[in-house]
């Protein structure tokens, strides 16, 4: 069985998720305490990855868990409306066509498609459902008793995490996956394990660095 993997910050989408979320409680003012704080403490950690001293992956995990702060107390229901926000007021028109129909193109043919990203698992869901994606790796977010706790469960889907969660998704469900076979589109370094994990890596309008590793291991580019 073959699968296609692809990120959604850069690669799917022009505009970062994590973005378009916190603008949700920005220009609805909800919970802008919890909004601000979360703000200052994690643009403190990308001015140190800027600097150097913080890697960009541990920075986006610290990003990616953290975003159960301002979840805390929601239902399942509060946070589908969330989503829907996010995808009909800031996704809407950041979609990049030419790796959509790539999408596409991988479902006509019989492959398994996974969204793969370090945004929250029930969004990136509601973002498959969108675009028509199979399944939806992402960070998971404690829910108890159908609330959401605030805390997260599990590891950050970041860099090395990635291969891992990918694996864990496939084996809960059962499916035989031949890697070697499969494809995966990503834009950044921090997803080099993600590309590296399958026969057929695409780097999709990839960052300076991601592209250096691309031209040197002869993958395939996707850029302007």
């Amino acid at each position: 069985m073959k699968a296609a993997f692809f990120d959604v910050d850069g690669t799917l989408t022009q505009h970062r998720i994590w973005s378009g979320l916190l603008d949700y409680f920005r220009v609805n003012r909800v919970r802008l305490f919890r909004y601000y704080l979360f703000n200052i403490v994690h643009y403190g950690l990308y001015v140190l990855h800027k600097l150097r001293l913080v890697s960009q992956v541990s920075f986006r995990s610290a990003w990616a868990k953290n975003l159960s702060w301002l979840f805390t107390g929601f239902t399942l229901e509060r946070t589908e409306e969330i989503w829907d926000w996010v995808i009909k007021n800031r996704l809407k028109d950041q979609w990049r066509s030419d790796i959509l129909e790539l999408l596409q193109q991988h479902k006509s043919e019989g492959d398994i498609v996974f969204l793969v990203s370090g945004g929250p698992e029930g969004l990136l869901n509601r973002i498959a459902k969108e675009v028509g994606g199979n399944h939806a790796v992402g960070t998971k977010h404690q829910i108890i008793n159908g609330r959401y706790t605030g805390r997260s469960e599990g590891i950050a889907c970041q860099g090395e995490n990635k291969p891992i969660l990918v694996k864990e998704k496939a084996n809960q469900l059962d499916l035989s996956i031949n890697f070697e076979e499969s494809y995966a589109y990503a834009d950044s370094l921090s997803d080099l394990q993600l590309l590296s994990l399958v026969g057929h890596p695409v780097a999709v309008y990839p960052d300076t660095s991601l592209m250096e590793v691309a031209i040197n291991r002869k993958w395939k580019i996707i850029a302007n």
